[in-house]
């Protein structure tokens, strides 16, 4: 995803650059195709809803030219108030538009040192190979931190039994975009107990695993409590079954995986049971007792490195300047949150790369614009719109216990001076916040933006590094 999205708008700046990506020679243990912006864990990229955080980072994102945001817009599918884009045409999408740019060579092979000379952006994502891990571990003095991620099963719909599951939202919201498996009590209790006897795939002695608490395997959750499914994943609230006009106890929601609405991914169901386990239980659920998987649950490495401790406030190492870093690599969490930083990176590293040239304005390559001048000096967005807060966490937080973030209102500063019936109002404060942010924004690209002409000729490489990332 980071990858992706900085490549393009280098390139739409008039950088030439050189993209890795080690598939199809390298194939990592998550992806299943060649493909750049492959998705892997999720077709959600989380609340298109006016108002949300998510929606504030997405239309920032809109506004200042992202590749991969128009890319989601072309291939969305019905997801309740989220953008669930269909996964084949998102990733096709992405390898067309950055395949065919003029000024971008996509070289398939592992990318195994850092590049001495020149600038470089490594946006390696979750699964960043030993080689160049083990450089990186070297460039920066310390220790590769890493987290294990887990992936969601997918069941054929064609195999669901729709006498035992309901359509709807929750609170209503969002239309009848998801399928919920509706759980009484004893089928709860049934369900519960053969997950928490359920056989896990055993991690390596070498492997340290620390989950990220916002992503655990329901099998970690269900270790922490009878009820603590029914307050996560499965929690009802908000779903009323039309079969019983009640509340049911628990809800496994299936979102759709594509238009053809041919397959469903069993909604925050990501976990590393063994397969032969996930097939018995996930048969447990309401209208699954039938239920053909096409893909099971699985852990898959995710290294990050501690930004705060590193990185500069444009996402470029103290240590190595010319060396940038984006997407999971950088310290966030999400898919939207990963295009961010590729976004920014990708116009920072463009503002370094065109520094001192004769040229002066700058257009898109390929004619589009207008876009930022890349030859003004960079700054971060404004601290008080979501990109900005975003990389402000990544490059300020403590790095004592770093964890990797996602977009959220606690991450903006609160706003003064807001009338009291206001600020005690959470879906009005958060609207005053989102129209601070998108003022803030529109200044700050206001500020950054030339009128058009074209660079005579590509500016100095830039080198992307972006083997075995989500793009």
């Amino acid at each position: 995803m980071a990858g992706s999205e900085a490549a393009w708008q280098l390139a739409e700046r008039g950088v030439a650059v050189a993209l890795y990506e080690m598939r199809p020679t390298r194939p990592t243990p998550a992806h299943k195709t060649d493909r750049l912006g492959e998705l892997v864990c999720s077709n959600s990229l989380k609340s298109n809803s006016p108002g949300a955080a998510s929606w504030l980072l997405k239309e920032e994102l809109r506004r200042a030219g992202s590749l991969l945001m128009r890319v989601a817009g072309e291939c969305a599918v019905p997801g309740g108030s989220a953008l669930a884009v269909d996964r084949e045409r998102f990733s096709e999408g992405i390898t067309a538009a950055v395949t065919n740019h003029a000024l971008i060579t996509v070289r398939r092979e592992e990318l195994q040192q850092i590049p001495e000379d020149g600038l470089a952006l490594i946006a390696t994502g979750p699964l960043t190979s030993d080689a160049l891990a083990a450089r990186l571990q070297a460039l920066t003095g310390s220790e590769n931190l890493a987290f294990y991620d887990s992936i969601s099963p997918v069941v054929d719909a064609e195999t669901l039994n729709m006498d035992r599951i309901f359509s709807a939202s929750r609170y209503g919201k969002g239309g009848d975009d998801y399928l919920n498996c509706p759980f009484t009590e004893d089928e709860y209790r049934t369900f519960y107990e053969a997950l928490a006897g359920a056989e896990t795939v055993q991690a390596h002695e070498f492997e340290n695993v620390k989950f990220f608490e916002a992503c655990l395997p329901i099998e970690e959750l269900c270790r922490r409590g009878y009820d603590t499914l029914r307050f996560g994943p499965m929690k009802p609230v908000g779903l009323i079954d039309p079969r019983t006009g009640r509340q049911p106890f628990a809800v496994v929601q299936l979102r759709a995986e594509n238009l053809r609405v041919s397959s469903y991914n069993l909604v925050g169901f990501q976990n590393h049971l063994k397969f032969p386990e996930q097939k018995r239980i996930m048969r447990l659920i309401p209208g699954l007792e039938n239920a053909e998987f096409l893909r099971l649950g699985q852990i898959h490495r995710n290294t990050y490195i501690n930004s705060p401790k590193l990185l500069n406030p444009d996402l470029s190492f103290r240590s190595a300047p010319q060396i940038f870093v984006a997407g999971q690599l950088s310290g966030v969490e999400g898919y939207v949150e990963c295009i961010s930083t590729g976004l920014l990176a990708g116009m920072a590293l463009a503002a370094r790369a065109l520094d001192g040239t004769a040229a002066t304005e700058i257009a898109g390559a390929n004619g589009t614009g207008p876009w930022l001048n890349a030859v003004r000096p960079y700054t971060p967005p404004p601290r008080t719109t979501a990109l900005g807060s975003l990389v402000h966490y990544v490059t300020h937080a403590a790095s004592g216990n770093y964890q990797p973030a996602n977009i959220s209102f606690d991450l903006l500063p609160p706003m003064d001076g807001l009338p009291r019936a206001i600020a005690r109002d959470r879906r009005r404060r958060r609207e005053k916040q989102c129209e601070r942010a998108l003022t803030d924004f529109a200044a700050w690209l206001e500020l950054r933006a030339g009128p058009l002409s074209v660079v005579s000729g590509p500016s100095p490489v830039a080198t992307e590094i972006s083997d075995s990332s989500q793009g």
